[in-house]
């Protein structure tokens, strides 16, 4: 696994229940501002193996990206359940729900 990867792994676990971080967050912090995508792979491959909170992290408009209907349903309702509120067209309110985390998480 590379650093990259393993300080992705690290700053996507420390994201507080109830709270969201964006792909891009996520690789800014972890030191690769413009590798987003690279975020979305690990957790697409990794989040079950590390027992990640993957439903914690959205796309830049605060939007649940997932594009199949049963994971968008089933990130909504884990978001939900932890009492982050969703519009109709799944969308998170970024300035109520963001993680404000820095290089030191």
């Amino acid at each position: 696994m590379t650093p990259y990867t393993e300080r992705v792994i690290e700053i996507i676990r420390a994201i507080p229940e109830g709270k969201v971080m964006t792909y891009g967050q996520v690789a800014k912090l972890a030191g690769s501002p413009r590798s987003a995508r690279q975020v979305v792979r690990i957790l697409h491959t990794m989040s079950k193996k590390h027992k990640l909170p993957w439903h914690r992290v959205v796309n830049a408009k605060g939007e649940i990206a997932i594009a199949d209907d049963e994971g968008a349903e089933l990130q909504s309702f884990l978001l939900q359940a932890e009492g982050v509120r969703l519009t109709d067209d799944r969308l998170i309110s970024l300035e109520r729900y963001q993680a404000a985390m820095d290089e030191s998480t």
